[in-house]
């Protein structure tokens, strides 16, 4: 049985704020499952929402890049957000926006209304997604109980990933491609009711003002790498349409660094990054989302273009991978335990570089299922499953209390980016070894080069991490009482502190 944390209250807390970590973990993998599956839910949608608002073809590549562009933009804004007006209270407001963009998009009768839609949606979700880590990380002390949540909630996201492209073909095959947005309702709703009355306010911060300056060019660069990113698909890394928003982003994030330099309170404050577990950590995730988020794009289009599957069964297909990285990342608590943060981080990067480079090799034009599909994918997203919980761990362990949400945002905009900017890269590398032909044996050459690239940066991230990432997280001094929770499993306690 884990100790227990007296907390001693002059007076009994009321009814509404008291409640059991198990409420915490569920709003806040609830809240990031939802906000992870409407990155990739809407993929096999997509013909039929063209058919229906009368789409363009760039108009329907922004109907995932208004989504993405916003999350990762203002992930940093969101999770600095946390910590000054409170978490609880981010979370209701990211949460109440995805829900809200997520009827609107349902219901839209025009393509920009639609557009408009995911957009929003990608800022609730940036407001949302570094709330739910923040929350977790602020109410279970540090140790195993801590660890097992962060597994949870990783594992829980990475689920949200795999089963978009599932969930999406049943949403559209049974009903419509509304209901892949409008399914965010119900879910959304019902959570937002439990958690405004289960949870408990806290922050970490101060009630100073956020800071405007450094939101908006932090925000403004982000969106311009990242769109600079989606274009190297359809123009190259040479057409102006790129080298103008890349360059761009990359100066914004240059003044972005020497305004947080100068400014008293900082929205970035420059020594986090400093921190070898965060620094370290957050590269390292970097590395590996870029290689990872790409999987899932090339094995459904493998099955689909190559294989012939149809969108249920490419879902279907790809349903092994899924819960191997949800078994990954429930097994890594345990493991992490046994071999530390560091080490397990290492295999887990290795596993899954066996895993790409198996794809890599396997794959053809009539691969079978087992060795071309679900045992390198098992291995893949094993192994990304296992890395992922020590690095996050390492990553919010390194922080102080008062940079928790900040630290949150920070690993969720490295793994989004990291993915946003790999998925780029190897599209690019894809159809620079097609060379333009549409015959099978070509397409599928070009996505084994894709994975034999990423078996690459996986090899070289796990070098980085096994020289750079500390070998235990660095326990800080305890908080104070009163964002203090009762670790015992039965225990009734305040979640974070009373505002």
């Amino acid at each position: 049985m884990a100790p227990m944390v007296d907390v001693p209250p002059p007076t009994r807390l009321p009814a509404r704020s008291r409640t059991r970590t198990w409420a915490v973990v569920v709003a806040a993998c609830t809240g990031q499952f939802l906000v992870v599956l409407d990155v990739s839910v809407v993929n096999v949608a997509l013909p039929s929402m063209r058919t229906d608002l009368a789409l363009s073809g760039p108009g329907l590549q922004w109907v995932v890049n208004a989504y993405s562009i916003a999350f990762a933009g203002f992930m940093l804004l969101g999770g600095r957000a946390a910590d000054i007006y409170g978490r609880k209270r981010m979370f209701l407001i990211g949460l109440g926006l995805f829900t809200a963009a997520s009827l609107a998009g349902g219901l839209a009768q025009e393509g920009w209304q639609l557009l408009a839609a995911r957009a929003a949606q990608g800022l609730g979700a940036a407001v949302l997604s570094p709330a739910t880590l923040t929350i977790l990380t602020a109410t279970v002390p540090e140790g195993h109980a801590r660890t097992r949540a962060i597994s949870t909630w990783m594992a829980v996201g990475a689920g949200g990933g795999a089963a978009g492209g599932l969930i999406g073909g049943v949403l559209t095959d049974v009903l419509s491609w509304r209901w892949v947005l409008l399914i965010n309702v119900p879910v959304g709703a019902l959570v937002l009711a439990g958690a405004a009355l289960w949870l408990a306010e806290g922050r970490a911060g101060d009630r100073r003002r956020v800071d405007l300056p450094g939101a908006v060019l932090v925000t403004a660069g982000l969106a311009a790498v990242a769109y600079g990113i989606v274009q190297t698909e359809a123009a190259g890394w040479t057409a102006s349409a790129t080298l103008v928003p890349l360059s761009g982003g990359l100066a914004l994030l240059g003044v972005f660094v020497l305004v947080e330099w100068r400014t008293a309170a900082p929205l970035m404050p420059l020594r986090v990054l400093g921190v070898r577990a965060v620094s370290s950590a957050n590269v390292s995730m970097l590395l590996m989302g870029s290689a990872t988020f790409s999987m899932w794009y090339f094995m459904t289009v493998y099955a689909q273009n190559v294989l012939g599957y149809t969108p249920l069964e490419a879902g279907l297909a790809l349903m092994p991978t899924s819960a191997a990285v949800v078994l990954g990342s429930k097994a890594a608590p345990r493991l992490m335990a046994r071999t530390g943060p560091r080490t397990l981080a290492v295999l887990g990067v290795l596993v899954a570089a066996a895993g790409f480079g198996w794809q890599s090799t396997t794959m053809g034009v009539h691969g079978s299922y087992l060795t071309a599909v679900c045992f390198p994918g098992i291995l893949m997203m094993a192994g990304a499953g296992l890395a992922s919980t020590p690095l996050a761990a390492l990553a919010t362990s390194g922080a102080a209390p008062g940079d928790a949400g900040l630290v949150s945002g920070l690993v969720n905009t490295s793994r989004t980016m990291g993915g946003a900017l790999g998925l780029a890269v190897l599209s690019t590398v894809a159809a620079a070894r097609t060379g333009g032909a549409t015959g099978a044996a070509e397409i599928t050459a070009g996505y084994a080069l894709a994975f034999r690239t990423s078996t690459v940066v996986l090899l070289a991230g796990a070098a980085l991490m096994l020289f750079w990432l500390p070998g235990r997280p660095r326990r800080r001094p305890e908080e104070p009482a009163a964002t203090s929770v009762l670790t015992k499993p039965d225990a009734h306690a305040p979640v974070g502190g009373d505002a």
